[in-house]
């Protein structure tokens, strides 16, 4: 039975209702009337259910598709604007004890184990300072004896507690296995960010099979997993689903089903939302899964998701190369990672990538400041902003300013002066040059004459040497 504030997860995700969706739009695809009235209401961006975006999903009339990525763009900018937040991943370590067969950190493969000690983590978060990084998001496999939440705990001081030169990692998102309440209670107390958990997929059956063994095998304890979370104080939570290993249509209704379920239940929907696909790694190959997803089929995806859920930040890692992270952009992605290494102890040089602890092969290897320039050569601002965690503009508060479309009067000028940080103290000559002329654009878009004069004055100061100004 289908219940969208049901505590249990086959009700708020129920399987009845996502095949009896996947058939509605089916039926319904090539009706335009139907599809125009789905049209008409997105237009309005306030939303769409997960029954209405499964039919903008399933439509292949191409006028209509190229609406879609239209509007896709259009609510982006509305909400988002033409900023870009970066971030980096840090991995902790590849212990883990669960079985799930498309990931190489699986307890069944031969894949060497590392976990960084608090002084291999404190020299990971000196070379990402050193990137010019201010988010990060920390990695690590399910252990309880390797990595206990007192471990990720100790973690996450060490990596506050780093100041090095004029750098500084702001805010830490987690991604970590599903816990309990008091356990999130205490992610919540140690200052962190977004808490993420990735899906991976919402079939029952499939995720099931998946997941063979260890304690993510429990679909319910891993689905309900948000819920826990915002009961441990957690507002700011971030889905995703893996698309690849099941049928794209099923993971994009669950998606959404997840999201109008933490909409109901908490008065606040999903901060971000991830869309990874599927990637070779060690001892996996994508083509063993349910099939491949097109780039083509790939940006339709994220243009939908971006018509649904307009408020949420959308996020797409190295996974993607450079072309199809330039197409995500223009159809809803407001966050992505730079310069990544999705091994454990990647970044320091001391250290150097160890290619067997590999997560997944990353597809765009630019370095960070090469990410920055083509952004801004794009026309998109880089931000390192983290001032609405830090102003408490979290949960419910972040999103009745961004779903008013008022969020980019802060995260606007947040992010011009993170940009200028960012061009003092670590851009290559070309990189600053184009920043700083990008940044005299983008200050008379600034509506308000007052933030205006206070941003101008900011932009001074750190070019005098202060730092961490916001709004």
């Amino acid at each position: 039975m289908y219940d969208v504030t049901s505590k249990k997860a086959e009700e708020f995700i129920s399987s009845e209702e996502i095949r009896s969706t996947l058939e509605y739009a089916e039926r319904v695809k090539n009706d335009g009337a139907v599809i125009d009235g789905i049209l008409a209401k997105a237009r309005e961006a306030k939303g769409l259910s997960h029954r209405e975006a499964s039919v903008l999903l399933a439509c292949d009339d191409q006028d209509r598709v190229n609406e879609i990525y239209r509007l896709a763009f259009d609510i982006k900018q509305q909400f988002y604007g033409n900023r870009i937040v970066l971030f980096a991943p840090l991995y902790l370590s590849n212990y883990c004890i669960n079985g799930c067969l498309y990931c190489p950190y699986h307890s069944g493969s031969d894949m060497a184990r590392k976990k960084l000690s608090q002084e291999e983590i404190r020299a990971e978060t000196i070379a990402l300072q050193d990137m010019g990084h201010k988010r990060l998001a920390v990695e690590c496999g399910e252990d309880p004896v390797h990595n206990p939440i007192e471990y990720i705990l100790d973690s996450l001081d060490t990596i506050y507690a780093v100041k090095h030169k004029n750098g500084s990692i702001r805010r830490v998102n987690v991604n970590i296995a599903a816990t309990t309440v008091e356990n999130y209670r205490k992610l919540h107390d140690a200052g962190i960010g977004t808490y993420i958990l990735f899906q991976e997929t919402y079939d029952k059956t499939g995720y099931e099979y998946l997941h063979p063994k260890g304690p993510k095998h429990n679909f319910a304890y891993h689905t309900e997993a948000m819920d826990r979370a915002m009961l441990g104080g957690i507002d700011d939570v971030g889905l995703g689903v893996l698309f690849g290993l099941e049928n794209y249509a099923y993971e994009f209704a669950g998606l959404l089903m997840h999201a109008e379920h933490l909409e109901a239940c908490f008065g606040v929907g999903p901060h971000t939302i991830s869309v990874p696909r599927v990637k070779p790694a060690q001892g996996v190959d994508p083509a063993s899964f349910h099939g491949g997803i097109s780039d083509e089929l790939f940006a339709k995806i994220a243009a939908c998701i971006r018509i649904a859920v307009p408020y949420t930040g959308m996020i797409i890692s190295t996974r993607e190369g450079k072309q199809v992270r330039e197409k995500m952009l223009r159809l809803g992605v407001s966050q992505i990672s730079g310069a990544s290494r999705t091994s454990v102890g990647g970044y320091d040089e001391k250290q150097s990538e160890d290619e067997d602890t590999r997560q997944f092969v990353v597809s765009d290897t630019r370095s960070l400041d090469e990410v920055i320039q083509w952004l801004i050569d794009t026309g998109y601002v880089p931000s390192f902003c983290t001032a609405c965690y830090r102003e408490g503009r979290t949960g419910d508060r972040f999103m009745e300013l961004c779903k008013k479309k008022q969020i980019l009067n802060c995260c606007h000028p947040n992010a011009l002066m993170t940009l200028k940080e960012y061009l003092m103290d670590y851009a290559a000559p070309a990189t600053r040059e184009a920043g700083e002329k990008l940044i005299e654009r983008e200050i008379e878009t600034i509506p308000r004459e007052k933030i205006r004069s206070i941003v101008r004055k900011n932009l001074v100061n750190i070019q005098e040497g202060q730092r961490d100004f916001r709004l």
